[in-house]
């Protein structure tokens, strides 16, 4: 839960700190004075989007940062994020004057969207326009989805309709390009039969070339290599019988010189391969001949390789991959137009579709009961004697959310029928069924920390004592923190902080956050109670009201 929320030069707040314990918070003080503002502080800190106007006049920066009990589940985000984990998470976000923002978790700098991420885990701050939204059928969708914890079913649906759209929009693609997709097939066709003809296999070309420049110039390796046999086999100065002197000479003196034994040992060396390069030489010219049919035929290959390199704009050595990526597109774009094939695959995603979509339908049926009956419950109790709340899930279109028109419907009295809430329920009404929809919804979240920024507004009486009622309920098994103007509302907490905006020549006008006593609560209540002029009977109903709900 949040344990302090500590804020600096935000907007006319110089310096405040929100210590935090258990139960049913509010916040109460006079219009304009900076309760909501506090509200946005906390938004920011949990990473909502900021702007530079949200510095105080005059200074140089905001700085805001939220201290909060840590869990299971933090710490493992934290721990997934390679963030430090303490004794407690801090927050932290710091705004300079020309909107720059920078985000800290624990000291470590981290994005927004980080901030934002953490943060929804542990504060749920529904606003005090938050009754506009249900006005709009994704936001009842939404809402209904959510409380039926239906996230996982909705991501099956919107995985299978991507499926199905992408199935249909290639059927569709087939269908229109029809003509131009049998051209390309054409002549794709014949660049294969082509090559398939050519036949062009991997290395062949190194190979061929290899041959080819060994036969083009057989007849001067044969005048080479029969020159190189004389220079070695000559009787008179041939290598060899030179080199056999040598060898001769040396061995003579080596009788009376012992270190010439490595110079016979070497010029023996020499002699053997001699011998061996000669008799190597005359294999190789047994080997070798002149085969001009040979070369004619390597001659006709090259020029056909060459030729079809040149056609297709590539090296010769390249026709095999060229050869291998046509087959492979022609493959491809027969498969393409393969119109049954393609209207069975469309088929088969919309059918996987259907059955997601009929799954999440009545999953949505059957919760949507049970949801509106709490709510109807609730309704009662805010004044509503005889509503009624009813969740009308109807086929609709398909849609990446489903195929169903999710409508909430209201009574706001006995005897009449139920209507779209956006065409039947006045602001009043609006407001109460907004909080009610607000606390069941709550009642089944995990998140620690709930905000209700003046979601009370259009109500008043017994129905204001009910609400606040209602939100120490809630407080019970969730900390509350309520921005409110109303009396009845301020009774119910177990703690009590009153904003005050104050100007003065050094600071301008400023706002200021404090804590109250129970001497305090009662003048605080009286003053939302009476106004500018505040009696002892109205300080006598003050007491009464927190009195009656203690």
């Amino acid at each position: 839960m949040l344990r302090e929320l500590n804020v600096r030069d935000f907007v006319i707040v110089k310096e405040a700190c929100l210590a935090l314990g258990q139960g049913f918070h509010v916040l109460t003080g006079e219009t304009g004075a900076g309760k909501s503002i506090l509200i946005d502080a906390l938004s920011l800190v949990l990473g909502a989007r900021a702007t530079a106007d949200v510095v105080r006049p005059g200074c140089e920066r905001t700085d805001i940062h939220a201290i909060i009990e840590p869990n299971a589940t933090l710490d493992q985000w934290l721990k997934a994020n390679d963030l430090d984990q303490n004794d407690e998470l801090i927050l932290r976000r710091v705004i300079d004057q020309h909107g720059k923002s920078r985000a800290y978790i624990n000291g470590t700098p981290v994005t927004v969207a980080q901030l934002k991420e953490i943060g929804e885990q542990v504060v749920d701050i529904h606003g005090q326009h938050a009754h506009q939204s249900l006005m709009r059928p994704d936001a009842q969708r939404d809402l209904l989805d959510d409380h039926l914890k239906l996230s996982d079913q909705r991501k099956t649906v919107r995985a299978q309709w991507q499926l199905w759209q992408a199935a249909r929009k290639k059927l569709e693609h087939a269908t229109q390009d029809a003509a131009q997709l049998a051209e390309q097939v054409e002549t794709l066709t014949w660049q294969s039969q082509e090559l398939e003809q050519l036949a062009p296999k991997p290395d062949e070309w190194s190979q061929i070339s290899e041959e080819h420049g060994r036969l083009s110039n057989g007849q001067a390796l044969i005048d080479a290599s029969a020159a190189a046999l004389a220079a070695i086999d000559d009787e008179e100065a041939g290598a060899q019988r030179t080199l056999a002197r040598a060898i001769e000479q040396v061995r003579q003196a080596a009788r009376h010189d012992a270190k010439l034994v490595d110079v016979l040992e070497s010029l023996q060396s020499a002699d053997i391969a001699l011998s061996q390069a000669r008799s190597d030489l005359n294999h190789y010219v047994d080997d070798l001949e002149l085969d001009p049919q040979r070369l004619a035929e390597l001659d006709q290959r090259m020029q056909a390789l060459f030729g079809a390199a040149r056609k297709y704009r590539c090296e010769p050595e390249e026709l095999p991959e060229v050869f291998d990526q046509i087959k492979a597109k022609l493959q491809a774009i027969t498969a393409d137009q393969d119109l049954d094939a393609l209207r069975a695959q469309e088929a088969a995603a919309q059918a996987q579709y259907e059955t997601a979509a009929q799954a999440l339908h009545q999953a949505r049926i059957k919760g949507a009961k049970g949801l509106a009956k709490t709510i109807t419950q609730k309704m009662q109790s805010l004044g509503m004697p005889g509503g009624q709340f009813v969740i009308d899930v109807e086929p609709s279109s398909p849609s990446a959310n489903g195929s169903d028109r999710i409508t909430f419907l209201v009574s706001g009295h006995e005897g009449v029928a139920p209507g779209p809430l956006s065409k039947v329920a006045s602001g009043g009404e609006l407001s109460r069924i907004s909080l009610a929809l607000s606390v069941v919804a709550s009642q089944a979240t995990h998140i620690p920390t709930l905000v209700f920024d003046e979601v009370d507004s259009g109500v008043s009486g017994a129905v204001a004592e009910m609400v606040g009622r209602l939100l120490k309920e809630l407080g019970t098994s969730h900390q509350v923190l309520c921005v409110t103007h109303l009396p009845q509302v301020a009774a119910c907490a177990q703690h009590h902080f009153r904003v005050v905006k104050q100007k003065t020549k050094s600071d301008g006008v400023t706002s200021s956050i404090d804590e109250l006593d129970d001497h305090e609560r009662i003048q605080a209540i009286a003053e939302l109670l009476g106004g500018v002029d505040i009696t002892d009977t109205t300080r006598s109903h003050a007491k009464e009201l927190l009195d009656a709900a203690r």
